[in-house]
C-alpha cells in the first residue's frame, strides 16, 4: 500500500506518525504451527513439521511514544505548520497501522502469498484475508481519497494468493479416513508451489467465512461459489460412523491419524452455513447449522456453561476451554436465531457469553493467542449488536489498548507469549480487533 495514501489516512494520528514502519526484526525462532504451541529452537523441513520463522523481541524494540509525540510538539526553533484535517482516528487509524505493519513485515510482493517456510500456512493466512476483508468495511474509509480501491487491489491480491492453496482434485492420494474427492483448501501451498498435503477443516471454515464476506463487498459471484465449495466439503465431512462415541461431527482433519471432532470445527461450519442459507436460501445449509450446532451442544457443552475443546473417538473429552470455542458457538446460536427466529438460540448464545464474561478475564484472554481472542470477540460483539446489551465492546478495547501500550514494537507489529513472539497470526488478530470495533455488525458475517 503506497505510504503516501496511509499518511493521508492516519493525519489526524499524532502518536502513529511519530512511529516509522520499520522491517522486522532479525532474530528468528520457530513455534508450533497450531494452537498453542511453545517456542521451540528446532529447524523444521518445510513442509514436514507444522513451524514456521517467527520473530523474537527484545526489550529495545518496544514502541515506546515520548511525551512531545503524544502531544504532537515540533522541533525546538522549527516553523509551525497547520496540521491536516484528520480523517481517520482512533481504532480505525491503530487498524490501518497494525495492516500496514503486516504487509510490510510479511506480505511477498508480487505473489499474493506472506512469508513461511517458504510460504505461511493457510491458517495465518485465512486470518489475513479476514484482516483485509473487516479493514475494508471500517466506518470512513471511503473519506480518505484512494484508501477504498486501495483496499479492493489488497483483496484480489489476497484471493491470488488464496488460490496458491487450491486442491482441486483429491482422488489421487488417500489422505486418510475422510478423505473427500471434493476440492478443498491445503494447510500448505498446494503444487506445484507446495508440497500440499493435509486439510483442515477449520482453516477451510475460516476462509469460507471470508469468501462470503468478500462477495457482500464486492458482488464477485466467483468468491461465493468458492464458499459453497468449501461448505460441500466440510458436510461431506461429517462423521456418523456408529462405532464412535457421540456420533456425528466434522473432524479436526483429513488425516489418517486424526481422531478429533471439535467445537472450532462444527461451531465455524454452522456459521458459514447460516451465512450461505441467508444468500441462498437453500435448506440443506439450514439443516446442517442445526445438526452442528446441537452435536455440539449434546457432546461439547460442559457443566461451567462452556465448551470443551474436542473429543477422540472413545468419547474421551479434552476439557481446555478456548475463547474462540465460546465464540463460535455463541455466533452460530445468534445467526441461528436469526434464521429461524426461535429465541430459543438466542436464549443459548446469551447463556454462554453469561459464562465466558465470567471466565475470561483480561489476564485469561492475553494469555491465549491472539487469534482466538479475535475470533470471541467478533461473535461477542455481533451477539451485543442483536441484543443491545453491550459488554463486548469494552472488554475488546481494554484488550487492544493494553496492547498498544505493551505489546507493540517500534515497527508497530504486535507480539504474544514468552519469549514475545511476532507473528502474522497475531498481527492479523490484533488488525481484525481495532477493526471490527470499527465497522457495522452487519458485516461481520
Amino acid at each position: 500500500m503506497r505510504q503516501g495514501l496511509i499518511a493521508v489516512a492516519l493525519a489526524g494520528l499524532v502518536w502513529a506518525c511519530a512511529c516509522a514502519l520499520l522491517g522486522p526484526a532479525a532474530d528468528a525462532a520457530t513455534v508450533s504451527a497450531r494452537a498453542g504451541g511453545a517456542a521451540d529452537t528446532r529447524g523444521s523441513a518445510y513442509p514436514a513439521a507444522a513451524t514456521r520463522p517467527l520473530v523474537i523481541a527484545k526489550a529495545s524494540q518496544f514502541a515506546r511514544a515520548s511525551s512531545a509525540a503524544a502531544h504532537g510538539s515540533t522541533k525546538s526553533g522549527s516553523r509551525k505548520r497547520r496540521k491536516p484535517k484528520p480523517v481517520l482516528i482512533g481504532n480505525p487509524a491503530r487498524a490501518l497501522v497494525a495492516f500496514e505493519a503486516m504487509q510490510n513485515a510479511y506480505y511477498i510482493r508480487g505473489s499474493g502469498l506472506y512469508e513461511g517456510e517458504p510460504f505461511s500456512f493457510l491458517w495465518p493466512f485465512s486470518q489475513a484475508l479476514a484482516a483485509t476483508v473487516t479493514l475494508a468495511n471500517v466506518n470512513g474509509i471511503a473519506k480518505v481519497p484512494g484508501l477504498s480501491a486501495e483496499l479492493s487491489r489488497e483483496l484480489q491480491a489476497r484471493l491470488i494468493g488464496l488460490g496458491n492453496y487450491l486442491d482441486v482434485d483429491n482422488s489421487g492420494a488417500p489422505e486418510g479416513s475422510f478423505t473427500s474427492q471434493l476440492s478443498a483448501f491445503d494447510a500448505t501451498v498446494a503444487p506445484p508451489a507446495g508440497p500440499g498435503g493435509t486439510k483442515f477443516y477449520d482453516d477451510n471454515e475460516w476462509v469460507g467465512i471470508e469468501l462470503v464476506r468478500t462477495y457482500k463487498l464486492t458482488h464477485d459471484s466467483a468468491a461465493l461459489g468458492s464458499a459453497e465449495a468449501i461448505m460441500a466439503f466440510v458436510m461431506a465431512g461429517w462423521d456418523s460412523s456408529p462405532e464412535l462415541a457421540c456420533p456425528g461431527g466434522v473432524p479436526f482433519s483429513n488425516s489418517l491419524e486424526n481422531s478429533e471432532r471439535n467445537t472450532v470445527t462444527n461451531a465455524p461450519g454452522a456459521e458459514l452455513a447460516l451465512e450461505l442459507y441467508g444468500l441462498t436460501g437453500q435448506q440443506q445449509y439450514l439443516q446442517f447449522a442445526e445438526t452442528a450446532y446441537e452435536w455440539v451442544r449434546a457432546c461439547l457443552l460442559q457443566s461451567n456453561g462452556l465448551y470443551a475443546d474436542h473429543l477422540n473417538a472413545q468419547g474421551k473429552v479434552a476439557d481446555t476451554f478456548w475463547s474462540y470455542n465460546q465464540g463460535s458457538m455463541i455466533g452460530a446460536g445468534v445467526l441461528l436465531y436469526q434464521a429461524t427466529d426461535n429465541a430459543g438460540y438466542l436464549y443459548q448464545a446469551r447463556q454462554t457469553a453469561k459464562a465466558a464474561l465470567g471466565y475470561y478475564t483480561l489476564e485469561r484472554l492475553n494469555s491465549e493467542n491472539p487469534f482466538f481472542v479475535s475470533v470471541y470477540f467478533r461473535n461477542m460483539l455481533y451477539l451485543d449488536s442483536v441484543t443491545h446489551d453491550p459488554p463486548g465492546p469494552a472488554l475488546a478495547q481494554g484488550y487492544v489498548n493494553y496492547a498498544w501500550q505493551h505489546l507493540r514494537l517500534n515497527n508497530d507489529l504486535f507480539v504474544h507469549g514468552s519469549p514475545p513472539l511476532s507473528e502474522l497470526l497475531d498481527q492479523a488478530a490484533i488488525v481484525q480487533i481495532y477493526a471490527l470495533l470499527s465497522s457495522p455488525p452487519s458485516t461481520y458475517f
